[in-house]
This record gives C-alpha cells, sequence and structure tokens, in this order.
C-alpha cells in the first residue's frame, strides 16, 4: 500500500515512518446532492498498516476543515513535521497501525491532489474556478464509499474523525448503515449553530471581497486572494483556541518594550495569527474554503425528518463513541451532550467522555493523557472485534 519504510533509526519508534500518497482516479460518473455530477475525479489517499485478509481491520480518517490526506508519518527524511494526527495515528497509538489498515484521504473539493476547485475542468481547459459544483457531507461520504469499494473494504472496522470529520461520521452512520461498525465523533456536532454559520460567512466574506478574487477566478488571473485567506484563517484560528489557550501562550505580551501607537504588529498574539494567515494563504485555495464552509454550513441529518435528530438517527447500526473538550466553544461539549440525548433516544449504543482540557476545538489534535486513555481503550474493543469477529 502507500506506507514505505525507510531506516528505523530516522523516525520515532511510535511513527509510520515514510509514507507515499496516492492517487485513486475514477472514471464513473459521481452524482452529487446538489443535482449536478462529476464525470472523471480523483482522490489524493495514504494508507498505514496492512489490510488483514478479510479486510476487517479497517479505520477511514476523515478531515477537518482545512485537513488532508497526510495523517501521520513523513513524506521525507527531512521533514520537520509529521501529518497532522500523528499523535494518534501509528505503532501502539490510539490507532494503532500495527493492528489497523488505516484510510486518510483529501476530500474530493480539497485542495491537496483531490479533484477540487483548482484542477483543470476539462470542458474548458482552464481551473473549475467558480464553476466546481457545490458539494454536500453526504457527497464525500459517497466518494468515500467508491473509495472503500477500490480497496475490498466492505465494512469499515471505525469511521473516525474530528470537527468536521466528525459529521463525515456521523454521515456514514446514517447513509452506509452496514458499512461501519463503529462511529467515532470527536469535537463535532450533528449540526451547525446559528453563531457557526455567522464565522464561516465572515471568512467567506473576507475572501470574496479580497480585490484578488476575481469573481473566483483568480487562477486564470495570475493571481492568489492572499489578504481575504489570511483573514478567514485568522478568524478561524481564534475560535479554535480557547481564552485560557490564547492566554498562557501569549497573554498580552508586546513584542517592543515601547508602545508605538501604530497598527503594526504590537501584540504577540497579533504576531501569531499573522503569521498563520499568511502561511494558509499560501497553501490553501481560496474557492476549496468557500465550498468546504459551505458545506458545513449544509449539514444537519434532522432536516430530512422534521428537525427530529431520533428520528434521523434510527438508520443507525454501529456502535458510537463520542468525545468533547471542556474548553471548546466552536463545537462545544452541549453539542455533543445534544447527540449523545438523542443517539440514547434513539436506543442506540453509544459511549461518551467530555475531556477536561485548556486547549479549546483544537484538543482533539493535542496529545491529552485522558484523552488518549479514552480513545485506546475504545479502539482496542475495535481491534479485538476484527480479530474475533465479535461485537462486544
Amino acid at each position: 500500500m502507500t506506507s514505505t519504510t525507510a531506516s528505523a533509526a530516522d523516525f520515532p519508534a511510535d511513527s509510520v515512518g515514510l509514507v507515499t500518497p496516492q492517487v485513486f482516479a475514477f472514471d464513473q460518473p459521481l452524482a452529487l446532492e446538489g443535482g449536478s455530477h462529476l464525470s472523471n475525479w480523483q482522490l489524493m489517499v495514504e494508507t498505514y498498516g496492512e489490510l488483514n485478509t478479510d479486510a476487517s481491520n479497517a479505520v477511514l480518517i476523515c478531515h477537518a476543515l482545512s485537513g488532508h490526506h497526510h495523517a501521520a508519518g513523513y513524506h521525507s527524511a527531512e521533514d520537520r513535521k509529521p501529518g497532522w494526527w500523528d499523535s494518534y495515528i501509528g505503532p501502539g497509538k490510539p490507532i494503532d497501525t500495527n493492528r489497523f489498515f488505516v484510510v486518510s484521504l483529501n476530500n474530493l473539493g480539497g485542495c491537496h491532489g483531490s479533484t477540487g476547485p483548482s484542477s483543470i475542468n476539462p470542458e474548458s481547459g482552464q481551473p473549475f474556478g467558480p464553476d466546481f459544483p457545490v458539494l454536500t457531507v453526504a457527497d464525500w461520504v459517497d466518494s468515500q464509499a467508491l473509495l472503500a469499494d477500490r480497496l475490498g473494504i466492505k465494512q469499515w472496522a471505525a469511521v473516525v474523525g474530528g470537527s468536521l470529520g466528525g459529521m463525515q461520521v456521523l454521515e456514514w452512520s446514517l447513509r452506509y448503515p452496514q458499512r461501519l461498525r463503529h462511529a467515532v465523533i470527536i469535537a463535532s456536532t450533528s449540526k451547525l449553530t446559528a453563531q457557526n454559520i455567522g464565522f464561516n460567512e465572515v471568512a467567506r466574506q473576507a475572501i470574496r471581497t479580497d480585490p484578488e478574487f476575481h469573481e473566483g477566478r483568480y487562477q486564470e488571473a495570475g493571481v492568489i486572494p492572499r489578504y481575504g485567506l489570511r483573514l478567514a484563517r485568522m478568524v478561524g484560528h481564534i475560535t479554535y483556541l480557547s481564552e485560557h489557550s490564547m492566554g498562557q501562550k501569549f497573554g498580552r505580551d508586546l513584542r517592543k518594550d515601547q508602545l508605538n501607537f501604530g497598527y503594526d504588529v504590537d501584540f504577540e498574539v497579533e504576531s501569531y495569527l499573522r503569521y498563520q494567515g499568511d502561511t494558509f494563504s499560501e497553501s490553501f485555495d481560496a474557492n476549496t474554503y468557500l465550498l468546504m464552509t459551505k458545506a458545513l454550513d449544509y449539514f444537519d441529518p434532522a432536516s430530512d425528518y422534521d428537525g427530529d435528530l431520533v428520528k434521523a438517527l434510527g438508520k443507525a447500526q454501529c456502535r458510537f463513541l463520542v468525545v468533547s473538550f471542556t474548553t471548546d466553544w466552536r463545537f462545544s461539549p452541549k453539542r455533543s451532550e445534544e447527540l449523545v440525548d438523542a443517539l440514547t433516544a434513539a436506543q442506540k449504543r453509544v459511549s461518551y467522555a467530555r475531556i477536561k482540557s485548556p486547549h479549546g476545538h483544537d484538543a482533539f489534535l493535542i496529545p491529552d493523557e485522558r484523552y488518549q486513555a479514552v480513545f485506546s481503550a475504545y479502539m482496542q474493543r475495535v481491534a479485538d472485534e476484527a480479530v474475533t469477529g465479535e461485537v462486544n
């Protein structure tokens, strides 16, 4: 598969090591929820570990808004940082690659190798740009199901994701209820609050009003709406952190010892946010950001059931683990507990952990002893089931 090895001395003992992404191309049309379709499309994928003989040990990783396929390991011996969820994927880690075959992909519509707005439209010979069709969480899950077919995986041992990834996990449990045994939903929700939709709209407006946006055709103009992307990332990043974590990291520290009464960078937190914005604007596509935040806004599985989430969850057949974090105000514990209550009312098997953490929404990415213990214990049970074939 796509996991390869280098010298054991090159990487930490609990790392999956050197990994190589792989493109999966599909020539069958993919019908989209919005009524359009993609005739030819591709997904960028990484895999870790080995698929067992009956394909019962496969775990799918669903990424968040700005995530991608590179979830663990390193692309070269010179990489300074591993994949975005390396703390939780690898030998002996909660998602143990000694026991699981792990699949991580860049979502359709993304900008890290999967077909998206920056890809070339075969009909025009130009980048899709704003002509790329609107996608929903259901569309992502449909494309992932076709990827599973290609890999020979009839049923996932678990589908796992945080934030927007958790929404995909929930959609998997409802759209393909027989194709997963466990759903692990971390720092997520069954629908966005009006406040969250508001944050997303501010970010979108920052991008759309950038003079270099060109109604989404900035690639054809040879430019990037950097200022808009920068502002969108700065706004978003603030919501991913907690007041405590920002205070601990930056406080009110000034970069210089005197006041300059200007509008340049004075406080350390300003420098940090500008750095995050600058880095993001060079690595993420603006149209992809618009597309993915809209998918976030639209997600609401209860909408087809007159707002009754309990009825919507009736389709699910898998077991659930739901995890929240105390200082996450973007997707607060209250949202997770609403989902847990609805799962319980729908008579589904669900475990819930509310983790005390100072790190806000980003806590699901950060090493934490209690979180790791809960996550590991649950995934060990999933791995045992893959061996015995018995669901506990």
